[in-house]
């Protein structure tokens, strides 16, 4: 199973859960995130995981772009890493 790296690139958080700069790693336990954040991502982490490319602009890639839904105050950038 794939690793999956997860940063906060943007962050209005009203829970103070994510800070901008903030770095988790998904190998099989979920990161400290809110579970609104964590229902919207986890299927783009689910597919990483188990080898799936998914679209990211114009191309196919193992990584994605997501806001969450409270308005978009929180945005996250999901990649695969390769140890």
């Amino acid at each position: 199973m794939a690793k999956v790296k997860l940063t906060i690139t943007e962050s209005k958080c009203r829970g103070g859960y994510c800070k901008a700069g903030d770095i988790f790693f998904v190998e099989d336990l979920c990161p400290p995130l809110c579970h609104e954040l964590w229902n919207v991502i986890y299927p783009l982490v689910y597919a990483l995981q188990n080898g799936a490319e998914l679209d990211y602009g114009n191309i196919r890639a193992k990584k994605f772009d997501v806001k969450c839904p409270d308005g978009g105050r929180v945005s996250i950038h999901g990649e695969v890493i390769e140890d």
